[in-house]
Formats: C-alpha cells, sequence, structure tokens
C-alpha cells in the first residue's frame, strides 16, 4: 500500500461540483493499493498514520500525532499511486490493485482509521474528484507499506 501524506490547515474534495468532504488541521491523505497488498500492509499503514508525529508542537517541532492535536483525515483513493514509468512516456497501471480489491482495502483503511478515535472523511472511490488543499509547512511524506 502507497500512501502520500499531506499536513494541512484545510482540505476538500468535491465530487460533480459538490462538496463531499471537508476536514480543517489534519492530514490529507491519498491512498494507493498494490495488488500485493494484504492485510498486514493494512494493519502497517493504519498505525503508522495514526500515529504520525507531524504535527507542530508549541515549539514549531513536528512532534504531534493527529490524537495529541484532535486532527482530521480526508482519505482519497488514487491508484495513480501505483503508476510505472520507468519505460515510456505512458505510465503503467498494472501494478495496482484491480478496483475491487482496492475499493475493500480503501473502506477498510477508513474504518481502521476509525477505530483509532480519528475523525475520518473520505472521497468517493472510483470517481473523479476534485481536490483542494492547503499544505501546511509544506510537509509531504510517502509511505510505502513494502519498504518496511
Amino acid at each position: 500500500m502507497l500512501a502520500v501524506v499531506q499536513r494541512v490547515s484545510q482540505a476538500q474534495v468535491s465530487v460533480n461540483k459538490k462538496i463531499i468532504a471537508k476536514i480543517s488541521q489534519g492530514f490529507l491523505v491519498f491512498l494507493g493499493v498494490i495488488k500485493e497488498d494484504a492485510d498486514k500492509d493494512l494493519d502497517y499503514l493504519t498505525k503508522k498514520i495514526t500515529n504520525l508525529r507531524i504535527m507542530s508542537d508549541d515549539n514549531n517541532k513536528m512532534n504531534l500525532s493527529l490524537q495529541d492535536v484532535n486532527g482530521q483525515v480526508l482519505v482519497i483513493s488514487q491508484f495513480t499511486l501505483a503508476a510505472n514509468v520507468s519505460k515510456g512516456n505512458r505510465p503503467s497501471f498494472i501494478n495496482a490493485a484491480d478496483p475491487q480489491t482496492g475499493e475493500k482495502y480503501y473502506n477498510l483503511f477508513i474504518d481502521k482509521l476509525k477505530e483509532n478515535n480519528l475523525n475520518v472523511s473520505a472521497g468517493k472511490f472510483g470517481a473523479y474528484m476534485k481536490v483542494n488543499l492547503i499544505n501546511d509547512g509544506p510537509v509531504t511524506i510517502i509511505i510505502n507499506s513494502q519498504e518496511k
């Protein structure tokens, strides 16, 4: 599983020009599911993001987790994270999970974050979405569950 985590002061996602979810301070997480992913990848990513200490403390040091600051999470499915551009100029998405598996793990990821007492909002799996954000820092972290 691949995740791009951006620390944001706000973010929102729209489908068909309607805002379907928005958050204030927290993480915007773009999630890509790879065809080899399993439950262990889901558990790793959930634990890592839940405990990731990239929120600023009183000294402006990245020292706090989402739970420490009562932050929010906006999760967006993004199969394009699985793109392979090593050959040619057109990306190959052969490494992406099939849509059924991708949606299953996307929903499980959201559920597991909620089980960890995080305030979670989400985009719509498989939809064409417009995502607006204000990156705070900027802080952007890439997490690959296969590179533990």
